[in-house]
């Protein structure tokens, strides 16, 4: 007993310093079966482990999925571009007059150069997977595959029924570079409301 612990009067307090292995052997001690307690751990640390392996797969599978939508789709900014090329040329085409290009030789000669160049632009487009939507008057308007910029009254057609084609649209294996551009039918005003509450 220390003097100063004598002067107070208190008993001297004992310090046990604890071993971590034998802490653990206590606690497995402490409960009632060793076995269950290590069946419960390693039932822990197998959860754990197909965790772990399940987010590796999710992980590889992502990872799978962006490579090949970059390869797809990694040419969308410049695809989309390049199709207003496509109806530039379209539009240079349909332009001239049939009884232009037969009265003047080299109209003729330079309307043949445009439509090989529009040929030969179309042919890369399938090849990179782009292909045109190509809307035909009739045809129901689809709000995924065509973009309406107008109406047209008095059509006797339904209404959302193409009408006239603005211009073509382009997608990209399975997703829209930009839609068709499309005039409808308007939605003709039912039978004229009788008044008569006069």
């Amino acid at each position: 007993m220390s003097e100063q612990s004598a002067k107070n009067g208190a008993e001297p307090v004992e310090v046990e310093i604890l071993d971590p292995e034998a802490s653990a052997t206590a606690d497995l001690a402490g409960r009632s079966d060793p076995t269950e307690a290590l069946r419960a751990e390693i039932a822990d640390l197998k959860d754990r482990l197909l965790r772990a392996v399940a987010e590796t797969e999710n992980v590889r599978r992502r990872s799978e999925r962006e490579k090949e939508d970059a390869q797809k789709y990694g040419v969308t900014r410049f695809a989309r571009e390049l199709t207003s090329v496509a109806d530039n040329l379209r539009r240079a085409l349909t332009s001239v007059p049939e009884h232009a290009r037969a009265e003047h030789d080299g109209l003729k000669t330079l309307l043949e150069g445009v439509e090989l160049t529009e040929r030969s632009l179309l042919s890369a487009f399938e090849k990179a997977g782009i292909t045109r939507i190509e809307p035909k008057p009739g045809d129901k308007a689809d709000p995924h595959r065509h973009e309406v910029m107008f109406e047209i009254p008095g059509t006797g057609q339904p209404a959302g029924t193409i009408v006239q084609v603005v211009q073509t649209g382009y997608a990209i294996h399975d997703r829209l570079l930009c839609a068709a551009q499309v005039g409808v039918a308007k939605a003709e005003p039912s039978a004229a409301h009788v008044d008569t509450t006069a």
